[in-house]
């Protein structure tokens, strides 16, 4: 596997209240909020649509674990089955089963600090 990611899929973070972290984004920074947060639209070498999202969670949530820490990162993959495979092959720790939507499927690491990576196989089309 030469390519392992392919860009950021998403920046999750906690914070004390979402919807005003929300808000003061959408005036301040002019982003484009709904209930997720703000989906950033750009093109790939090739010219392909693309995304990237930007979510505030509930300082309560449990979606990190299970890493300590406040965020966690998003990145794109061309073939989460096969690149899950590889890790763990490689000794890195899998969180999970892949979970798959209508938007894409998605993976779960640990790196070496012990964050969990979300790797996310994209279908971009379903965002536009």
């Amino acid at each position: 596997m030469e390519n392992r990611v392919t860009g950021i899929g998403g920046l999750f973070f906690k914070t004390t209240n979402p919807k005003e972290t929300k808000d003061w984004y959408k005036k301040h920074l002019g982003f484009d909020t709904n209930d997720w947060g703000c989906t950033f639209w750009w093109k790939d070498k090739d010219g392909k649509k693309c995304s990237t999202q930007w979510s505030p969670f509930d300082e309560k949530s449990d979606h990190f674990a299970p890493s300590k820490k406040d965020f966690m990162f998003n990145y794109r993959v061309e073939n989460l089955v096969e690149l899950l495979k590889a890790l763990k092959d490689e000794g890195v720790t899998v969180v999970d089963e892949i979970q798959e939507y209508e938007y894409g499927k998605f993976g779960w690491i640990l790196d070496n600090d012990g964050n969990k990576i979300e790797l996310w196989e994209p279908v971009d089309a379903t965002f536009e």
